[in-house]
């Protein structure tokens, strides 16, 4: 009885919790590192142009990663158009030098990049992320995401 109730509430949050997801998709990184020519594209396919959504960029780093902060460069292109360019920064870690997120080995940090975003026309469009720190090759980032979800 107890282990059906179990899976019947985390099948409860699975479905709850993925039901607004429009677009996720990860990109592995060298393990030497991450070099500072090295575009990483997503390419999410939006079909309604009348929902607010939210997009969120995740890291995912090892403690080799040697700041406290990062920087990124952020594109948004629709048919060789560029429609967006940003330049964030965040922090992976508190002035104590702990690690925010979650995780033991590998760490993983969701950043709300954008809130209330909509999108002018359907179709698919480009997404790039660039790192924008002094190195030539950042070490200890394993892996970048990004997730739209719909606000519906």
């Amino acid at each position: 009885m107890k282990r059906n109730l179990v899976i019947a509430i985390i099948s409860l949050l699975l479905t709850a919790c993925g039901g607004n997801v429009v677009y996720t998709q990860f990109k592995s990184l060298p393990v030497k590192g991450w070099e500072a020519d090295s575009l990483l594209r997503f390419e999410p396919v939006i079909n309604d142009t009348l929902t607010d959504y939210e997009m969120q960029i995740t890291i995912r780093h090892t403690d080799a990663y040697p700041y406290q902060n990062m920087w990124l460069f952020v594109g948004i292109e629709k048919d060789s158009t560029v429609l967006l360019t940003d330049t964030i920064e965040f922090y992976l870690a508190n002035d104590r030098g702990e690690w925010l997120g979650g995780g033991l080995t590998v760490k993983e940090l969701p950043l709300l990049y954008r809130e209330n975003h909509q999108f002018a026309n359907s179709g698919t469009y480009r997404i790039t992320l660039q790192q924008g720190m002094r190195e030539e090759t950042l070490k200890g980032i394993t892996e970048v995401g990004v997730q739209i979800l719909s606000k519906e």
